[in-house]
């Protein structure tokens, strides 16, 4: 398999979980503006129309693509990691339902803060969005180390990417105390070191 990344982008997430699950998969870094990758030097818009990361080439040639269905494919591949229930579980249903939330309403709510022509108002009208929706998950995170309870799984791979962009953005998460001692736990995971540390050497 081959997952294409962007140094600090979202597929920072099918990286953490391909490092937790220790899988065989070689990395191919794409340039933002020529859409090349590198090593091999493959068009990445040939293979994703999308053009956007994360992409998973898989042994067969096919393209999977889209953060959720990726990290849950790759939590299937060992199982006995446990980074996601089993399929047809209602506990499944429950990650499905936390990576839904993480995407649609945290990723989706601050990828505009990142835009410098974003005007004053809606920048503001968009923190105050995420920062409601991040109460929910404080709430969360006080009663449990992680979003599914005691077990680490991918939901908590996607989450730690988006509150590593908090500084980029000017969101203030001192509110946040479960939040933020989550955010450092995490930080010092193997898994999370070892894709940062690669992702840094490649930016």
């Amino acid at each position: 398999m081959r997952l294409f990344y962007v140094p600090g982008a979202c597929s920072l997430s099918p990286h953490i979980a391909v490092r937790e699950l220790g899988l065989p998969v070689q990395l191919e870094r794409v340039d933002r503006q020529t859409k090349k990758s590198t090593p091999s030097g493959l068009d990445y818009k040939a293979l994703n129309p999308k053009g956007y990361v994360p992409g998973l080439q898989l042994d067969d040639g096919q393209m999977l693509t889209e953060g959720v269905a990726i990290v849950q494919y790759l939590a299937d591949q060992a199982p006995e990691k446990r980074l996601a229930p089993a399929a047809g579980t209602l506990e499944r249903y429950r990650l499905q339902e936390w990576l839904n939330f993480i995407a649609t309403e945290l990723h989706k709510g601050v990828s505009p803060l990142f835009n410098p022509k974003l005007p004053d108002d809606l920048r503001k009208t968009f923190k105050d969005r995420v920062l409601d929706r991040l109460g929910l998950v404080e709430k969360t995170l006080e009663k449990q180390p992680f979003l599914m309870g005691q077990q680490f799984t991918v939901a908590d791979c996607y989450l730690y990417v988006i509150l590593s962009w908090s500084p980029r953005v000017g969101l203030d998460l001192t509110a946040f105390p479960s939040i933020k001692a989550y955010f450092d736990r995490l930080t010092e995971r193997p898994s999370v070191k070892a894709a940062l540390q690669e992702e840094r050497a490649a930016a």
